[in-house]
């Protein structure tokens, strides 16, 4: 059996609040569906900052607004298009995606009760999944996806990290020139 690809990396750091939300609205401007987003970072790093911000660049309406589900595990944010996407059969992107926020801090990582969530759903479905916490996911992780790892960099800054594994994002990323303005 043939190791899959070592990961294309590319690294940011923004100086502040504000320029990891600009870098969370261009990653969601570049979206695709189907697509699986991975946060990892230490508590407050600002993974829900970028789930957030990501909403912003995919356009989700602004009255429908992304907090961590912490406590709900998953948040179904569909936008204003929740009737176009529910029992729909996979078909091209023709409008606004859905994204399906998942904080999965509370739980052990056992895989059972990931399935007995419905887990594979948003995996393997027609949105965008953003996932915090994704390495309770164990062997469940999509070997397709982006994983972002953020992390402190003095007072206000991060450093964030984007490992895209085999899901196109280096290409998108390259043709948005997205490293020249973060």
């Amino acid at each position: 059996m043939t190791a899959p690809p070592e990961p294309q990396v590319i690294d940011f750091s923004p100086n502040d609040l504000a320029a990891l939300q600009a870098l969370g609205r261009r990653l969601g401007k570049l979206v695709a569906r189907g697509d699986v987003i991975c946060l990892n970072g230490p508590l407050g790093a600002g993974k829900t900052t970028m789930t957030q911000a990501m909403a912003q660049g995919m356009g989700l309406p602004a009255d429908q607004p992304v907090t961590s589900p912490t406590y709900g595990i998953i948040h179904e944010h569909w936008g204003k298009h929740q009737e176009e996407y529910r029992g729909a059969p996979r078909r091209e992107h023709q409008g606004q995606l859905p994204l399906f926020h998942l904080d999965l801090y509370r739980l052990g990582g056992a895989e059972e009760e990931l399935l007995e969530l419905g887990i594979e759903d948003y995996l393997y479905g027609d949105g965008v999944c953003v996932i915090e916490w994704p390495d309770r996911l164990g062997q469940l992780k999509p070997a397709v996806r982006l994983e972002v790892e953020i992390e402190f960099s003095g007072p206000t800054g991060r450093r964030v990290s984007l490992r895209d594994h085999a899901a196109g994002w280096t290409a998108r990323l390259a043709r948005e020139s997205i490293s020249q303005g973060v």
